[in-house]
């Protein structure tokens, strides 16, 4: 009995704890099944948003599409840079098992440079795999048919039509044009400095120099968008939206295309530079800097062997002459000396000298052009038979301040704000300018003697052909000075809207008009009497100008001998116009590297392009080089 109840007890004590862990058990699972829905509730509920903003993002991409670059054309509607379609070989990499194999096989129909695979490379690090990427450009049309009989064999692989830019003139403008790229390093930097980095989402070109470079925000256009749903393995399944993109600007200039065609034609084979600008307004007529080159070269990358030939070349076809090249001016600077010694009170019209073809400063001789000198000269014949040592002792009687003074309201050794970037400043000399310029105490210090050859345009005088156009352009202006600019005005593509680019007046010189139209006069003696009469004889209108010659080197005192010099230490040659005189309507400035004399090689230059400009045609023989041996 007392067994039976021991056993009782036992099955009891065994019944409760088994009720004791069935309970416990119980509450255990309904602990972690509140945790479980507590969490299910975090997530569903307090995180819907994000984690469905999550996976809408992994089932969505936005693709981005390139809008088309806006068009470049001239004053006469004549396309300088446009967008053309070509076909292009594209490789979806998401769709494709085995890239290098796909692309080994592609190389076998279709010829695929190792510049390519590079391009291609470069594009897949940046880009995502369900992107169609190019591996070759410009397709013909029979690459494009031996692909499509062969297609079956390369999934992820199509051929599309794209838009390329194309400079159709080639050469002609381009530097003023400049020329597209692919966007590197340095060009990220400065979009994101712009806050344009989201318009910039699939585009692979930028304007690297000339107007595709200064006015790139506005030919680039605006992004657009397509919305594509993906797979888990990063597929395009079908696209969703689409926003369209907005085509880029165009830009229509002042340039004349046909007028710098006739410019650049005369250069010929020399090198030199050439400004032509409408005095009342500041447009460019046209700009040139040669030798040239092709724009179009640069679009894809250029190749290594023709990026040889363009750097390695000793006439430097890369350098914008117009705008980075400084000269010394030589003669063409004394128009301007001669009308800031009658603002400074400094000389009048009818007061003269007489010179011995020489000038003693300091115990050394400056010699002048002539051998004996002119004789008796005035203002006016200072200019027509440009007289060294009229403006020797004329830049002596006005002092380097009062000189630098003057040539700084010109606009002379300071950036004119043509819109283009990358434009040289130029060196007007002055006292503050030589402290800057050199470190040593002794050298830092301005002699009266380096006055003297300032005078001449020598020395330390050294400018851009622009500076001098826009000068010579102020002149011819009476005075208002505009700052020279290549675009008229901008049209919306969207909606046609023209923005005009308006006329700038940087300043208005107050000089007196008599002044003005004395130092006119005697430049208008210069090409009907003076050193560039042989160049404008028999042209249909009046004109004025001045002859110029700027040594390389110096002669130390010994006689110049062109045939005797090696043809890279010859003098510049330049000259400086306006027609016509009454109404100027052009002004310009001409510079021929290592020419020889001005109005041997320069004046031609500049009788051709106003010709043309002018009357429409080109002078027959009174363009030629002739036997004159004057600045």
């Amino acid at each position: 009995m007392l067994a039976r109840q021991s056993s009782l007890h036992a099955s009891d004590r065994e019944l409760a704890r088994f009720h004791f862990r069935v309970v416990l058990a119980a509450v255990a699972v309904l602990a972690a099944l509140s945790l479980l829905g507590a969490r299910f509730f975090y997530l569903q509920v307090v995180q819907h948003d994000y984690y469905s903003t999550r996976a809408e993002d992994n089932r969505i991409s936005v693709v981005p599409i390139v809008p088309n670059r806006g068009v470049i054309v001239d004053r006469a509607g004549i396309v300088l840079a446009r967008n053309y379609s070509a076909f292009t070989l594209e490789i979806t990499p998401s769709k494709v098992d085995d890239l290098e194999a796909t692309i080994d096989g592609l190389g076998k129909l279709i010829e695929i440079e190792a510049k390519d695979r590079r391009r291609f490379r470069k594009l897949l690090d940046e880009g995502k795999t369900f992107e169609s990427l190019p591996i070759r450009t410009r397709l013909t049309e029979e690459e494009v048919a031996r692909f499509a009989a062969n297609r079956y064999l390369f999934p992820g692989v199509e051929v599309k039509a794209r838009l390329f830019r194309q400079y159709p003139l080639g050469s002609t403008a381009s530097h003023a044009i400049g020329y597209i790229n692919r966007i590197n390093k340095r060009d990220l930097e400065k979009i994101a400095e712009s806050e344009e980095a989201a318009n910039y989402k699939g585009t692979d070109h930028i304007g690297k120099t000339g107007l595709e470079q200064k006015y790139e925000f506005a030919l680039h256009g605006e992004t657009g968008y397509e919305q594509v749903e993906i797979d888990a393995g990063g597929r395009a399944i079908r696209s969703l939206s689409r926003t369209p993109p907005v085509q880029g600007s165009h830009l229509t200039l002042t340039l004349d295309v046909k007028l710098q065609e006739v410019a650049e034609e005369a250069f010929g084979d020399r090198r030199g530079a050439l400004v032509a600008i409408e005095p009342s307004t500041g447009g460019i007529l046209a700009l040139v800097s040669s030798p040239t080159f092709d724009p179009n070269l640069f679009i894809d990358g250029i190749r290594n062997e023709d990026w040889d030939v363009l750097n390695k070349s000793r006439d430097r076809p890369m350098l914008n002459r117009a705008l980075n090249g400084t000269y010394p001016p030589g003669s063409t600077f004394k128009p301007f000396m001669a009308l800031a010694g009658l603002e400074t009170g400094r000389r009048t019209a009818g007061q003269s000298i007489s010179d011995p073809g020489f000038f003693n400063f300091g115990g050394h001789h400056f010699r002048d052009d002539k051998v004996g000198g002119h004789g008796t000269v005035d203002m006016y014949k200072s200019i027509v038979q440009s007289c060294d040592t009229y403006y020797y002792q004329l830049a002596t009687d006005m002092g380097i301040d009062a000189i630098a003074g003057f040539m700084g309201q010109l606009g002379f050794g300071q950036r004119t704000g043509v819109d283009i970037e990358g434009e040289s400043e130029g060196v007007l000399p002055s006292p503050e300018w030589k402290k800057r310029r050199f470190r040593r105490p002794e050298q830092q210090k301005w002699y009266a003697g380096e006055t003297v050859s300032i005078g001449i345009g020598q020395g330390y005088n050294s400018y851009t052909p622009i500076q001098l156009a826009q000068a010579t352009a102020t002149v011819a202006n009476k005075g208002v000075m505009f700052r020279p600019h290549l675009v008229k005005y901008i049209t919306d593509s969207r909606t046609g809207e023209k923005t005009m680019i308006e006329p700038e007046p940087l300043r208005r010189l107050p000089w007196k008009p008599q002044h003005v139209e004395t130092i006119k006069n005697a430049m208008i003696g210069v090409n009907t009497q003076g050193t560039g009469a042989r160049a404008f004889a028999g042209a249909g209108y009046t004109s004025g100008g001045k002859t110029g010659t700027a040594q390389v080197y110096s002669l130390k005192g010994s006689t110049y001998k062109e045939s005797a010099i090696r043809k890279e230490l010859r003098d510049h040659a330049l000259f400086i116009a306006f027609a016509p005189a009454d109404e100027p309507k052009i002004a310009l400035a001409v510079i021929v590297e290592n020419g020889g004399f001005g109005a041997q090689s320069a004046a031609p230059i500049a009788r051709m392009v106003i010709d043309y400009y002018l009357l429409g045609k080109l002078p027959k023989g009174a363009a030629a080089e002739d036997d004159v041996k004057e600045d």
